[in-house]
């Protein structure tokens, strides 16, 4: 079976997303507190806009769920892997807080098409440009799919770091008490106001690509920055 987008392109809260998001952030205190720092208040309150965080932990999703959402104060669009939106019940309440299918073992060209749709159509796209999660907490090399969609879809992007949440619950291990984590969100910023005006198209993607992830790194403690320390 393969997997469908999840449901209209929507900007609203309704009740199931902000149910979610208390579920999520009582879950996730049960472990660890959260503190969060840095330009909430700056985070663009229309407009296609980009949320692009690192990714370490299993619980980033429930983190970002949980204290982001508040925040942001609009309906988040995620990509997440299809499999998830195959299961009959996982799948229809991940399709409830809007998280679209994405298949990470081939070139989806479907959800690249759906999220070029939700960034046209002024909508919030959350995006993990690691890809997958960091066994030790380091950052990886983002792949280029942000930067593609940025540029084709003009998008303000704001960075997120999610530090020390691989200490709550690492890779392929249970979840763990004591951690402190911390949600920093950094400054929002255009790739066209950074970014050389004379950059052929593939010179551009590997920039922008760069550029993220050197803003995201500088969110987050020295030893999760990889090669942007």
């Amino acid at each position: 079976m393969t997997a469908r987008a999840a449901g209209p392109l929507r900007d609203d809260i309704d009740w199931y997303v902000r149910l979610v998001t208390l579920v999520s952030r009582a879950c996730v205190s049960i472990f660890t507190r959260v503190r969060t720092e840095g330009e909430f208040g700056h985070i663009p309150a229309d407009g296609p806009l980009i949320l692009a965080a690192n990714h370490c932990s299993n619980a980033d999703a429930a983190i970002l769920q949980g204290w982001l959402v508040p925040r942001v104060g609009r309906r988040i669009h995620w990509l997440g892997k299809k499999e998830i939106l195959e299961w009959p019940i996982l799948g229809r309440l991940a399709r409830g807080v809007s998280i679209h299918p994405i298949d990470r073992g081939a070139r989806d060209v479907n959800a690249f098409r759906t999220a070029l749709r939700i960034l046209e159509e002024g909508h919030v796209l959350l995006i993990f440009p690691e890809g997958t999660r960091s066994p030790t907490g380091e950052m990886r090399d983002g792949k280029e799919g942000l930067a593609t969609l940025a540029l084709r879809g003009e998008a303000t992007i704001v960075p997120l770091g999610i530090a020390e949440s691989h200490r709550l619950w690492p890779k392929g291990g249970p979840p763990r008490w004591g951690a402190r984590v911390r949600l920093v969100v950094g400054a929002p910023f255009r790739l066209a106001d950074v970014l050389p005006p004379d950059l052929d198209r593939r010179s551009a993607k590997a920039a922008a690509t760069d550029e993220v992830m050197r803003r995201i790194a500088a969110l987050l403690p020295p030893e999760q920055r990889g090669r942007w320390g």
